[in-house]
């Protein structure tokens, strides 16, 4: 695949005047979405518009017709993009055509989305098959980063599986979490001899975290995590020592501590958690083993939902990946 270059800004002042306008007047106007979501179509748009200034006289957005866009289509596909990067320009595309069709309708009466039906999605690549963790394999993943002193990828694993954490969502923890009061209660287990006995839970809160959601907050949540998770979060930042960032997982470079970007948790995953276990890991995982690991327990889906902040269950049972095989068994015996 040959890689887009990003448009540098010499490039885009080349670009024709109105589709610097109408992209920036969209973006500007999409309070809607959330930040990464802005930023992401942005860029695809300026991708868009520097191809048409390439390819079709830089001609205004106003005037393209569809087999011109199927055309950038082919060029995406050409050099060998994923249909996931093409949907998103895709979607970025039609979106400003949708905004100028509804809030330029005085303007411009005759314009018309020109991403129609007839212009085929690219069909979708083969993916890699989505494995949870097991629960032994987490703890042996645990152990061996213990027995390397890999405290700080401690810390973020038995947070971001306890809580079902995304990538966004453990990045922004605070240093500060670890003065969190505890929250203690009791809870009534059944023994192996059948009785029932009381045991005292302890856990712990995060501070408001913004979750994935349409806006510029989206949405607002405290995360619960366990003592377990409390100790290995204390040992990091013993480790760690003193320094000026107030987050809880970091990076250095420049000469000082920084808070960590979301792709450095896919490096740990490639580099480290991967060699690990033994096969394919990926920070999103953790949610799947989760959602997995408690479905096992036979914990109700709608607590389960409520963990990973799903709007319904039906997409919490994407999530639940289970070995379903006695069950088809029975069909046969």
């Amino acid at each position: 695949m040959q890689k887009l270059q990003q448009v540098d800004q010499k490039e885009w002042n080349d670009v024709n005047e109105f589709n610097r306008y109408i992209l920036e007047d969209f973006i500007n106007n999409s309070l809607e979405l959330s930040p990464k979501t802005r930023h992401t179509y942005e860029s695809n748009l300026r991708i868009w518009f520097i191809w048409v200034k390439n390819n079709l006289n830089n001609k205004s957005q106003l005037y393209i017709k569809p087999l011109e866009f199927k055309r950038f289509q082919n060029w995406l596909i050409n050099r060998g993009c994923s249909s996931a990067d093409i949907n998103n320009k895709r979607s970025a595309i039609s979106s400003l055509n949708g905004y100028i069709e509804i809030y330029y309708r005085d303007d411009y009466p005759t314009f018309r989305n020109f991403i129609n039906k007839s212009i085929k999605r690219p069909p979708k690549a083969l993916v890699n098959e989505k494995q949870p963790l097991t629960k032994e394999e987490f703890a042996h993943l645990i152990a061996v980063l213990k027995e390397h002193g890999e405290w700080q990828k401690v810390a973020y694993l038995e947070f971001t599986l306890d809580t079902g954490c995304r990538r966004a969502e453990s990045r922004q923890l605070l240093k500060t979490v670890v003065n969190a009061t505890p929250v203690k209660k009791t809870k009534e287990v059944e023994n192996p001899d059948g009785t029932t006995s009381e045991v005292e839970v302890v856990y712990y809160q995060t501070h408001q975290i913004r979750c994935k959601g349409a806006g510029s907050t989206g949405k607002m949540r405290r995360f619960l995590f366990s003592e377990n998770t409390m100790q290995a979060l204390k040992k990091w930042l013993e480790v760690r020592g003193e320094d000026d960032c107030e987050f809880m997982f970091v990076t250095n470079y420049g000469g000082g501590v920084h808070q960590v970007s979301e792709t450095l948790f896919n490096t740990w995953a490639k580099n480290t958690f991967s060699k690990i276990i033994g096969r394919r890991a990926y920070p999103h995982q953790l949610r799947s083993s989760r959602a997995t690991q408690l479905a096992e327990e036979d914990v109700d889906i709608k607590v389960i939902q409520k963990l990973l902040g799903h709007e319904n269950a039906s997409t919490t049972e994407i999530y639940i990946q289970t070995d379903d095989s006695d069950e088809l068994e029975d069909l046969y015996v």
